[in-house]
């Protein structure tokens, strides 16, 4: 419960269901919707170039590391190929060296070839055996641990290889042996065209040495294919020797190329490939992408921690702002609330002492003819010729009732005013409230030579309405518009039913008008082109927030030196509150 309180505590005082008491004004102060727009202003301004510099540092973070992964993929399959390479083009060479070295007769003899078997083996490792063919395809003379003397390699595709190229470097193979190996051989021509080949079989234990030394990361594979697709060497886990490869051939390409692919299994591999110059090799370097990665996956997690912690302390910060900051309008418009009831208040007092004036002198007037008519008639009943002059009395008489009752009229009206300052709703004649409101305002009009027109067809209903606001909205709007004519000048009020639910009245004024500038803002609190003369610059602000309450709408149009027209579109019926509340 402690907290739930502190909580509470901290919860802005606009947000806590407190209103402000200013019906007139309340379109000022929807603070929830100035807090909220406040708050994803700042948060965008703030988080989104954030994770812009967080999404494209993560992007170039991960290309960069990416681009280093392919680069040692192609340095290591670049290193490798020249390896392989070396190991073949060392013992071709050998070869080559053999054959220049020693004459034909030579190397017909078993023991020396079988010499120089052991110093090639001992040299260079690999060699299992040597053989000298002749151009005939027959193998006329074999060292090594296999009888394969007077073989006949004439239809293989290998010597005729040889034959045309000079040199043969084959696939592995099992072969005789029933074990895998490779052949080199070389051609050596002699007179007349004839020829002869020394062919040696290679070992593949030191050419699979040379992978399996290799360190790939990411649980990668080094292995050889040929250009069918068959596994050549040993792997790890991509299959054994002399099965289809479970990668596709790559495209022939002179240089070392690294490319990203999938798995048959959808996983993600960086592959990178080199094709063995003068041999049917391809060199495969294979890498799980999600391995090698690691590194950067523990990075990403980082940059995604760093973002969350950020903007959770920006969006901390931007809601303390932006409520601090709201809650102070909130406390500022409070205070200038309390000025504007204070202006309201000072505003309504104006205008009944304005009307008090108006009612005193109307009812000074016949009390003037009250005095005047009664001292006649003491004078008359003094002469003591009360007879002769009776109908010169009930004259009199006839006078003061008069000036009796229509002082009486224009304190009922007054009280009636008064009494309509109160919030009701009643059912109201259009015509009977235009001639109550312009009766506090016929003297002036006199005064002043204004003339005033009421058109009010007898078509218009009646209206169920509020009718002290109703009396306080044309009454404001017709002061403003006395107030902007100078003496001689001419209203029109006129109403028409614009559709069945609603009524307009339209008045009309021939004073100074207003400027387009001032149009924009005669509704704000305050405003006032007067204020020089006692304006206060509440009237129209008042009188707009008094349109809304009870339901209707106000427009004006004004032309400079030419006049106004305020109209006010009213509804035929506005529901009480107790209805409104049956009804929710």
């Amino acid at each position: 419960m402690a907290i739930i309180q502190h909580l509470e505590n901290l919860r802005p005082q606009f947000l806590k269901g407190e209103r402000i008491e200013a019906e007139h004004f309340r379109y000022l102060f929807n603070y929830p919707r100035l807090w909220q727009v406040a708050i994803a202003l700042m948060a965008t301004v703030a988080v989104v170039p954030l994770i812009c510099v967080t999404v494209f540092d993560y992007r170039v973070t991960q290309h960069a590391l990416k681009s280093e992964i392919l680069l040692r993929t192609s340095r290591l399959a670049s290193n490798t190929k020249r390896s392989i390479a070396f190991f073949l083009e060392a013992r071709k060479s050998a070869l080559d060296f053999i054959v220049h070295d020693n004459d034909p007769e030579a190397l017909r003899d078993t023991a020396r070839l079988k010499e120089i078997l052991v110093d090639l083996d001992n040299g260079f490792g690999g060699f299992v055996d040597l053989g000298v063919i002749d151009d005939q395809g027959r193998q006329v003379t074999y060292v090594g641990p296999y009888r394969l003397a007077g073989k006949d390699y004439s239809p293989q595709a290998w010597f005729q290889e040889v034959v045309e190229q000079g040199i043969h470097i084959s696939d592995v193979f099992l072969g005789y042996r029933k074990l895998p190996h490779l052949v080199i051989a070389v051609k050596y021509p002699l007179a007349k065209g004839s020829f002869y080949v020394l062919r040696a079989t290679i070992d593949t234990e030191p050419f699979n040495h040379i992978l399996s030394e290799l360190e790939v990361s990411g649980s990668g594979d080094a292995f050889l294919i040929n250009r069918d697709g068959i596994i050549q060497t040993p792997t790890r886990s991509s299959g054994n020797v002399f099965e289809k490869a479970p990668l596709p051939v790559p495209t022939y390409s002179a240089h070392t190329e690294v490319y990203e692919t999938r798995a048959a299994n959808g996983a993600p591999l960086i592959v990178g490939y080199a094709y063995i110059p003068s041999t049917q090799f391809i060199l495969m370097i294979v890498k799980k992408t999600d391995q090698v990665m690691q590194a950067w996956y523990a990075t990403r997690i980082d940059f995604i921690s760093f973002l969350v912690v950020s903007i959770a302390v920006i969006l901390t910060v931007i809601l303390a702002v932006a409520t601090y900051l709201v809650n102070s309008v909130y406390l500022t418009d409070r205070k200038r609330l309390m000025t504007l009831h204070a202006q309201e208040y000072a505003s309504k007092l104006a205008s009944i002492g304005r009307l008090a004036a108006g009612v005193a002198h109307e009812i000074n007037n016949p009390l003037a003819i009250i005095n005047e008519k009664a001292g006649l008639m003491k004078d008359l009943l003094l002469m003591k010729k009360a007879q002769q002059n009776e109908d010169r009395l009930l004259k009199e008489s006839d006078a003061i009732i008069s000036s009796v009752e229509r002082c009486g009229t224009i304190t009922k009206r007054l009280l009636s005013f008064a009494r309509h300052m109160d919030t009701s709703r009643k059912t109201i004649s259009l015509p009977e409230l235009m001639e109550e409101v312009l009766g506090f305002l016929g003297k002036e009009a006199e005064y002043r030579n204004i003339e005033v027109t009421v058109d009010i067809p007898d078509n218009i209903p009646t209206l169920y309405t509020d009718r002290g606001k109703l009396q306080q909205i044309f009454l404001n709007i017709i002061n403003n518009a006395f107030a902007a004519m100078e003496d001689g000048g001419q209203l029109t009020l006129k109403a028409s039913r614009v559709d069945p639910d609603h009524v307009t009245v339209s008045i009309q004024d021939t004073g100074c008008g207003i400027s387009p500038n001032d149009l924009k803002q005669i509704y704000d609190p305050f405003f006032s082109t007067k204020t020089r003369t006692g304006g206060t610059g509440l009237g129209l602000s008042i009188t707009y927030g008094l349109v809304g309450e009870i339901g209707g709408q106000i427009e004006v149009d004004s032309q400079v030196g030419e006049g106004t027209c305020f109209k006010v579109k009213l509804p035929l019926r506005i529901e009480e509150k107790g209805e409104a509340q049956e009804c929710a």
